[in-house]
This record gives C-alpha cells, structure tokens and sequence, in this order.
C-alpha cells in the first residue's frame, strides 16, 4: 500500500477538508481535517478513521496508524 492509496481509502469513507498521509509502506502517520470530528473526543475520531479502513486496519496492510485528527476550526486555529 503506498500513502496515496492510504490516503484515498480515508477520504473515501470520510469527509476530510485536508488529509496527509505519510509512511514507509508498514507505519503510517496521518493528519486529518474533517466536520465530522465536532463533538468528537479524540478516540471516538480515532474510531471513525479506523472504520473507513475496515479490515485492513485489522490485518498486516496497515500495521500501525499514528493519528492527529482536527476539527476545521482547530486546523484553522493552528495554522
């Protein structure tokens, strides 16, 4: 899997204003803009990220995922 592949299957399953996706193929980190993180505590955004990856979180495809999620108004708030 190469990070634009990782990159598409996220934006496919949720509504991102902005993605990055970065890795060496095994170890992959993401940052991830979406609405759908209002309200969202950390691991619940979390959650729904891993579930537009389905299986292949759960098997070797995407081994490990580090996550830094925002809403757009933290994005904005950082930038």
């Amino acid at each position: 899997m190469t990070a634009e592949q990782l990159q598409q299957l996220i934006a496919a399953g949720l509504s991102c204003e902005h993605i990055e996706v970065t890795g060496d193929g095994r170890h992959w980190a993401a940052v991830i803009v979406s609405p759908e993180f209002e309200g969202k505590r950390p691991i619940a955004r979390h959650q729904r990220v891993y579930a537009t990856l389905g299986e292949r979180i759960k098997t070797d495809e995407v081994h490990a995922l580090s996550l830094k999620t925002f809403t757009p108004a933290e994005w904005a708030a950082q930038n």
